[in-house]
């Protein structure tokens, strides 16, 4: 089944838009990660995942799974159910246990649409870089910009992976996780100024 959907989301996305991805090599074939994007909209996890050869496990907002059809294409295309409301122990349990059988999450940071919002009103979730760091997993920096609409140029950028600093030596502080929130996302707004 998953076979399917992944075909018929490949039709749809090559029918309908334009899509340029650059740097899918970066993708790594196996072991665990951490994908880091911009967030502009809905189709994000979808445009970035359509062309990769490994299943990205997205975290989705709950809300996406009342759907029964919708959950079921999601579900299949890897994402999984978290509660924005409050802290949802499931999610980290689930998270980690992704990573530890070395598939890779995707999250993102600045955890709300910004495409007409400034960079600097919205505070970056530190969420990434806490699974990254408890993890020792590298982030897979990602940029996606564009015109959402049909026919529109979708525009994908996909950075090295690297591996956020002091991963293995010690506990993250709050001060040390914003740090290392700020270097993921430096990295991915880098990644939107290149062509």
């Amino acid at each position: 089944m998953i076979r399917i959907i992944r075909a018929l989301v490949n039709i749809y996305f090559t029918i309908f838009y334009k899509i340029k991805i650059n740097g899918l090599e970066n993708i790594p074939n196996k072991g665990a990660a951490i994908l880091c994007s911009n967030h502009i909209g809905q189709l994000d996890m979808f445009f970035i995942g359509y062309k990769s050869k490994r299943l990205i496990h997205y975290m989705a907002k709950e809300e996406l799974f009342r759907n029964p059809i919708l959950s079921k294409i999601i579900t299949y295309l890897g994402a999984f159910p978290v509660k924005r409301s409050f802290a949802d122990v499931s999610m980290f349990r689930n998270v980690f246990k992704i990573l530890e059988e070395e598939h890779i999450i995707g999250i993102f940071p600045e955890g709300t649409r910004m495409r007409d919002r400034s960079r600097d009103s919205v505070k970056i979730k530190s969420g990434a870089a806490l699974f990254a760091h408890e993890a020792s997993v590298p982030i897979i920096p990602v940029a996606i910009s564009g015109e959402y609409r049909l026919f529109g140029r979708i525009k994908i950028n996909i950075g090295i992976p690297f591996m956020l600093p002091d991963s293995k030596n010690k506990k993250a502080s709050k001060e040390d996780l914003a740090d290392m929130s700020k270097i993921i996302m430096d990295k991915i707004y880098k990644l939107m100024e290149e062509k």
